[in-house]
């Protein structure tokens, strides 16, 4: 995986609440919101390829941080359920070493991520995936990578697909969201997500993109679904 350098090191500077957002412990050594043992944890993980099985059509290469638990899923929770926004810098930057593995060498990068909903983003106090677009791409940038982040989608009113099975999942995905504008995109095409399940959204994503002549060389996601597999 190319080196983007010291994580932790970079990232200590942040002011964040008291407790560890990946275990809710109240603790003097917090870096970057996450307490010592967690920090452990989260450097641990290493970016590998993963697939839902069944994968949808369309879906493109996807590469995740981890499996969804433990501090990851917790920090995950705390940064989009619980108003902990500045783990947005923390967060960001990991999902910057996902993108690095899943393009290869270093080049020209184009981040598109998975747009939320008005209602979602009017929840969150913003779009939470844009919020962490920014710190991947700066964290790349200040490893040498070109980087641009985009913005051609937006996301449509939907319904909660819960309830739905893998078809019912791809037609809501599909109708989900609409292309904004149509812009080049510079090198490599790479998808941001937080979580990846079944695989739906990005699928749907993906072939938006490729009718726009942007066809997505991977996804980056933070976290795969632990009843998916990771390979």
């Amino acid at each position: 995986m190319p080196d983007l350098g010291g994580l932790w090191a970079d990232l200590t500077d942040l002011v964040l609440p008291a407790g560890c957002a990946g275990c809710a412990a109240r603790s003097p050594g917090l870096r970057q919101g996450f307490c010592p043992r967690c920090v452990d944890e989260l450097e641990s993980l290493r970016p590998a390829p993963t697939r839902p099985d069944p994968a949808p059509p369309d879906l493109p290469p996807c590469v995740a941080l981890g499996p969804y638990g433990g501090a990851l899923r917790e920090g995950l929770l705390a940064y989009k359920e619980r108003g902990r926004h500045g783990l947005a810098r923390p967060l960001g930057a990991l999902l910057a070493e996902v993108v690095a593995e899943a393009v290869g060498p270093p080049g020209p990068v184009t981040l598109v991520a998975v747009p939320d909903t008005a209602r979602a983003a009017r929840a969150r106090y913003g779009d939470h995936l844009e919020r962490l677009a920014r710190p991947a791409a700066a964290r790349l940038r200040a490893a040498g990578w070109p980087v641009r982040v985009l913005r051609p989608l937006r996301a449509l009113p939907r319904l909660d697909s819960v309830a739905l099975d893998s078809a019912g999942r791809a037609a809501a995905a599909d109708a989900a969201f609409r292309l904004r504008r149509t812009v080049p995109a510079v090198g490599a095409v790479v998808l941001l997500d937080d979580i990846v399940t079944t695989g739906a959204t990005l699928a749907a994503v993906s072939r938006i993109l490729h009718r726009a002549g942007m066809t997505p060389k991977a996804a980056a996601v933070l976290a795969a679904t632990q009843k998916r597999r990771l390979r």
